[in-house]
């Protein structure tokens, strides 16, 4: 807030992403509308997904939004912006009408979002590597697949270089430190899985020979076991669902995108395997803590985001 003005209702401030618990669920809720209905139309929420895309994604109330994000530079930067651009790319690249409407009049917050990342990237000297919304990696990841979506190939380049720069040299991850308590991404595999994403498969395993060490070879799971939550009505202690979610893509992206061969995949795919079966079990909606925001991780997972 800058000043008492501001002390208004989400829907006049933000009015296309308001009523969810925060700006970035509400944004990611509704990539989580366009990627059902578009795989699912004649699903039996498919119509009611529409809708509410056709609802807040007008023109009249993304210039709403516009204007207020404008006036905060800082604002969910980076995993509500990187959200943002998952939504205009799932939109721009769905061969569908009103989609290509919607997307229209996104437009302008998606490139206000891509200009933050220009503006904000050259000055950032070092990943930020934490668990929780500030970690990179996971965001440039979003952002990258955005560019490559829509063809900004200046995005991708300058995506794909800060990966580079913040990643090449990683050596020995603290993956045996993870997770912590409050954790929905992994520091250590959210690297990994930007990385996968910049390098070819044999740049790749030589990247994880130096970055994973560790990574065994026998095809098992149980090197790496899902988090449990203790108290999933705790948004916090909730977090660690969307943890074993998240885990279970980047473990399947590495393991694909690995050399045909590799020792390393079987093991990948099985701790994957893993955490998709106790992470998507705990998709109940039972509690707001997780019901706001697992199904998307949970969408983001089977339907292979990114």
């Amino acid at each position: 807030m800058r000043d008492d003005a501001d002390a208004r209702p989400p829907r006049e401030l933000t009015p296309s992403f308001y009523g969810c618990f925060d700006w970035h669920s509400a944004v990611h809720g509704h990539w989580l509308l366009a990627r059902y209905a578009r795989r699912e139309p004649g699903g039996a929420l498919a119509a009611d997904a529409r809708a509410a895309l056709a609802r807040s994604l007008s023109a009249e109330r993304i210039a709403g939004e516009v204007v207020y994000l404008s006036a905060r530079p800082g604002f969910e930067r980076p995993y509500g912006l990187a959200w943002l651009l998952a939504l205009h790319a799932e939109l721009r690249t769905w061969d569908d009408g009103e989609a290509r409407r919607w997307a229209g009049a996104l437009a302008p917050l998606a490139q206000l979002a891509a200009g933050r990342f220009r503006e904000w990237l050259p000055k950032l000297s070092h990943p930020v590597r934490t668990g929780v919304h500030g970690q990179t990696a996971f965001s440039l990841g979003l952002v990258l697949d955005w560019a490559r979506a829509v063809g900004d190939e200046e995005a991708a380049a300058l995506v794909a270089r800060r990966a580079a720069d913040y990643h090449g040299s990683d050596r020995d991850l603290p993956l045996h430190l993870e997770p912590s308590g409050e954790d929905f991404l992994s520091p250590s595999l959210g690297a990994a899985d930007l990385m996968r994403r910049v390098l070819s498969p044999e740049a790749l395993a030589g990247w994880l020979d130096r970055a994973l060490p560790a990574l065994p070879r026998d095809g098992g799971a149980d090197w790496l076991l899902p988090a449990v939550v203790t108290d999933p009505s705790d948004g916090r202690l909730a977090h660690l669902d969307g943890l074993n979610l998240s885990r279970a893509w980047m473990l399947e992206g590495l393991a694909q995108a690995l050399p045909d061969g590799d020792p390393r995949a079987g093991s990948l795919a099985a701790a994957a395997a893993r955490h998709r079966e106790v992470g998507l079990a705990a998709v109940t909606g039972a509690h707001y803590a997780g019901g706001h925001w697992l199904g998307t991780f949970a969408m983001y997972l089977v339907t292979r985001s990114g």
